[in-house]
């Protein structure tokens, strides 16, 4: 596991760069899904609109301005946060030890670091509007095409989504947010589910603000966040952050790291030899040792025991002489996240190659919500979560909303085909 791009960069290339400890391994890999996503769903958009899905809109801008004094403002700030706690990473004297997510949400970090990039921000928007200032500004009618929204889009999804998924993981660990409400300005701790949810709405608001065809629309999105949230998954499962499955007692894990089979035996000892950790936390498994046909696969592949993991979970390491992430998991689980990240890339593949058969707006985006629904339900049965009961059923708030989720992707379905009609441009 690598918890941080030092981690990776020293075990790889042999270098120990400290400024690595702040590229959360986590958030990098979102970081690349979302780059990623906002490049595919661009050439979506722009795919759409050569066959006549979708309309420009006019707008009215003014040309030859002067930098207002807003927008000075709000580059100065920009590039008073960007210094005050990026910049200001280089000027800490404990980089090592301290905690990314703590460091981002505290008041640390360098003034004259962020005095300095925000001046030369404002100066640089400055030099930009200069440039293009004319003797009399003019207003000019320009046409905007849903792909030139990519940036807004990607913006919108990535604020939303990230407010959605925190509010969610507090209802869903209410009593951790009780006992300490603080939790609520962690970086930790997302639900993915609150996350498409709210993102949703917000998208959905955008298009009927700008008069983008909301079924195409959704087509398209539904695309994106299968691929976005397998991309996303690998972070979930490079940094060992806490998204794995129940204990697999088919398995063992060795005091250095590393997994070998077992016997239903090892796994009672495994639960006596590390009592200390099994007071604080359940022990919910399954003993399914690895299939004869697929023997080709490695162990690990069906039980791991996330050496390294972020959240500092586990035992202590044999072998590890690290301040941090030292730890690994007493007993091995099912890697969820990689599953996920099997499963939602596979399901990408099959929508992808439907996208341009299926000429009927919605249905695809019908599709996406089953295929969702689907995969999370399925992977919660193996997956270590909060259990509550509904109607006298025992389940995890991700499958009663999975399950929401494939009955409104059946209706969706069901709605697409009854007003199915021929493609008309949107009017601009």
């Amino acid at each position: 596991m690598y918890p941080n791009l030092y981690y990776l960069f020293r075990d790889w290339f042999n270098v120990e760069w400290k400024f690595l400890h702040f590229v959360n391994s986590f958030g990098f890999f979102v970081a690349i899904a979302f780059i990623i996503c906002s490049v595919v769903l661009a050439r979506e958009l722009r795919r759409k609109s050569k066959e006549g899905v979708f309309q420009p809109t006019e707008e009215t801008i003014v040309v030859g301005k002067p930098a207002s004094v807003a927008e000075l403002a709000t580059n100065f700030l920009l590039g008073f946060l960007l210094g005050y706690k990026i910049l200001g990473l280089l000027f800490l004297k404990n980089t090592l030890t301290v905690n990314p997510q703590e460091y981002i949400f505290s008041s640390q970090g360098n003034w004259l670091a962020g005095i300095m990039l925000g001046i030369l921000f404002a100066v640089l928007k400055w030099k930009e509007k200069n440039k293009q200032k004319l003797a009399k500004p003019e207003s000019r009618i320009i046409r905007v095409w849903p792909h030139d929204r990519v940036g807004e889009i990607t913006m919108i999804a990535l604020v939303f989504g990230l407010v959605g998924a925190k509010v969610f993981d507090t209802f869903e660990n209410w009593d951790s947010f009780v006992k300490d409400p603080s939790s609520i300005l962690s970086a930790s701790g997302l639900t993915f589910y609150g996350g498409l949810i709210c993102a949703g709405l917000a998208l959905w608001w955008f298009a009927r603000k700008h008069k983008i065809n909301v079924l195409h629309f959704v087509d398209v999105l539904g695309l994106i966040m299968m691929l976005a949230y397998g991309l996303g998954r690998i972070g979930c499962q490079v940094s060992g952050d806490g998204d794995w499955g129940i204990y697999n007692s088919a398995f063992k894990t060795t005091a250095n790291g590393g997994v070998s089979p077992a016997t239903q035996a090892d796994f009672q000892s495994a639960l006596t030899q590390h009592a200390a950790f099994f007071s604080r936390h359940e022990a919910p498994h399954a003993f399914v040792p690895k299939p004869s046909a697929l023997s080709f696969l490695p162990d690990w592949f069906f039980a791991y025991d996330f050496p390294h993991n972020v959240n500092e979970t586990g035992v202590r390491l044999a072998n590890c002489t690290d301040a941090q992430y030292c730890n690994h998991l007493p007993v091995p689980v099912f890697p969820t996240s990689l599953y996920e990240i099997i499963m939602c890339l596979i399901l990408f593949g099959i929508l992808w190659m439907l996208r341009k058969k299926i000429k009927t707006p919605g249905l695809l985006f019908g599709i996406y919500l089953i295929f969702n629904g689907l995969e999370r339900f399925m992977i919660e049965r193996i997956r270590v979560n909060v259990k509550m009961h509904f109607l006298g059923i025992e389940m995890t708030q991700a499958q009663l909303i999975s399950f929401g989720i494939i009955l409104a992707g059946v209706a969706m379905i069901i709605f697409a085909k009854a007003n199915r009609r021929p493609i008309q441009p949107t009017d601009p």
